[in-house]
């Protein structure tokens, strides 16, 4: 029995890893054009800001990963095994798409702001 739970950490640790991982690149390799216009132009803000931004994301998606990690659930069999990590990988997933979406959120709200800063004249 604790064979099995500990296999499903071994299971799940790796896989959480690489999902955060993986939808962390692609945001941020596809973020840093917005960055760039929010900034206006000035690649070495949006540079740092974008990383900033990345290593927030990897805190708060592997921390939450790892508070979650804990499996309470009877786990006695190969079935059960799999159900248990199904749910634990699957809300993890649900946790991570919601994640990355406030994330465009946040740049799109962004480029808007810096949009109407460029557009409305400023009163000194």
């Amino acid at each position: 029995m604790k064979d099995l739970i500990v296999i499903a950490y071994l299971i799940y640790l790796p896989l959480v890893i690489l999902l955060t991982f993986y939808v962390s690149n692609s945001l941020f390799k596809n973020s840093i054009v917005y960055m760039k216009d929010i900034f206006n132009g000035r690649e070495e803000i949006a540079k740092a800001t974008n990383t900033l931004f990345k290593i927030g994301f990897y805190l708060l998606n592997l921390g939450f990963a790892l508070y979650i990690l804990t499996i309470n659930d009877v786990v006695s069999t190969t079935q059960s095994t799999i159900e248990v990590l199904s749910k634990k990988v699957g809300g993890f997933s649900i946790y991570l798409g919601l994640m990355l979406f406030i994330n465009m959120y946040l740049f799109f709200r962004g480029k808007r702001v810096s949009k109407e800063k460029r557009i409305t004249p400023q009163t000194a």
